[in-house]
């Protein structure tokens, strides 16, 4: 009996001692998973913490709720589009002003110059020509023509009395009407838009600002704007070139276009919106106020009601009007302060432009004339002043 008990005491205590064990070995395991599973836990806040601690430059990135909680974020604010200087481009404006009146004096000159002395080439040629050939010379080199080349003929015949019933001054707008009307196609062709866009419009925030100042004068986008345009400038040709001559002409046309988009460029500037503008109506406008503002008293009608007539002052007065209003209420059917721009030259150029600057041209062209002709001692054709 003592041997039985001693033997069931030795297993009751082994029992417990296994059962002690393995308590402990799962205690043990528990715990190691737990530690596992929280280890990347924790490892993954202090990466966390340590990314954010080196972007204490960026506050916005720090305090900027995740969006699951902070619902639906806000767009961001546009950005501020500084304003652009436009010092450099009142410099070309005053540089290309000055050169378009020096190179009109210098046209002028030549000009002069070729007229005498096509003038007399052609009386020496006709002394020559005079009784050495008479009409049955003409009749028998008119026969002698082929049937094509004898209407070939009669077509340049044609045009050429049709060139020579127009005015001095609708001859001088002809050209700048077929530049518009080439520039005009150039919009048109797909491959050329990049460059059309960054250099026949004007815009005070682009990278290139000087020469579209002169090449938007003659860009435009629309056929009706461009037509408008371009019959204003017809209709009002003769007049500007009676008044002022074809080189002094194109120089106020040339130079009231650079000056139009510069006070565009001011306005812009000044009222923050940049955005593009294209075409001659600056350029027009100023033609239309010099001869207005010249000859006040002058009858005017619109072209399709004939039977409305006004005088040219209150056409000018009501073209300014309307402008201002489109400038100040912020209308941008069209580009109102290049019209303010230029009707403001034209005005001011036919009251005390043309004495200030095309009436001092004087020292320029006997300059130009002594470059040209050494051996003159200085002296004065007749006539270039």
């Amino acid at each position: 009996m003592g041997f039985r008990q001693e033997v069931i005491s030795n297993m009751a205590w082994r029992g417990c001692v296994m059962k002690w064990a393995k308590t402990e070995f799962l205690r043990s395991t528990n715990t190691t998973s737990r530690s596992t599973r929280l280890n990347p836990q924790r490892c993954g806040f202090r990466r966390e913490a340590k990314r954010l601690e080196t972007k204490k430059g960026n506050v916005t990135q720090e305090t900027k709720p995740a969006p699951s909680e902070a619902g639906t974020p806000a767009p961001p604010p546009p950005p501020k589009v500084p304003r652009p200087s436009l010092f450099k481009p009142l410099m070309f404006t005053v540089g290309f002003t000055g050169c378009s009146f020096g190179a009109a004096a210098i046209l002028q000159y030549e000009t002069l110059k070729l007229r005498v002395r096509n003038a007399k080439e052609e009386v020496e040629s006709e002394k020559l020509l005079q009784g050495s050939q008479d009409m049955t010379y003409w009749h028998d080199w008119w026969d002698q023509l082929s049937g094509f080349q004898q209407q070939l003929i009669l077509l340049v015949s044609m045009v050429d009395d049709f060139w020579s019933s127009l005015t001095e001054g609708q001859k001088t707008v002809t050209g700048i009407i077929a530049v518009n009307a080439v520039v005009l196609c150039c919009w048109r062709i797909p491959s050329m838009q990049r460059s059309m866009i960054k250099y026949f419009t004007a815009n005070p925030a682009s990278k290139t600002r000087y020469l579209p100042m002169v090449l938007s004068s003659f860009s435009h986008y629309s056929i009706v704007h461009m037509v408008a345009n371009m019959y204003v400038l017809w209709t009002f040709s003769s007049g500007i070139v009676s008044l002022l001559g074809k080189e002094q002409f194109l120089a106020v046309y040339l130079s009231a276009g650079v000056i139009s988009t510069m006070v565009s460029y001011m306005c812009k500037t000044a009222t923050g919106r940049l955005y593009p503008s294209l075409g001659a109506s600056g350029a027009v406008m100023a033609v239309l106020a010099a001869v207005c503002a010249k000859m006040p008293e002058a009858k005017l009608g619109i072209l399709f009601l004939p039977m409305i007539t006004f005088t040219a002052g209150n056409a000018l007065k009501a073209l300014v009007a309307i402008d201002t209003a489109g400038l100040v209420l912020g209308w941008r059917l069209f580009d109102h302060a290049a019209h303010l721009g230029g009707a403001l030259f034209g005005v001011w150029y036919v009251a005390y432009g043309h004495k200030l600057i095309w009436r001092k041209r004087e020292p320029l062209v006997k300059l130009w004339h002594d470059m040209r002709s050494p051996g003159a001692g200085g002296s004065r054709p007749g006539g270039w002043w």
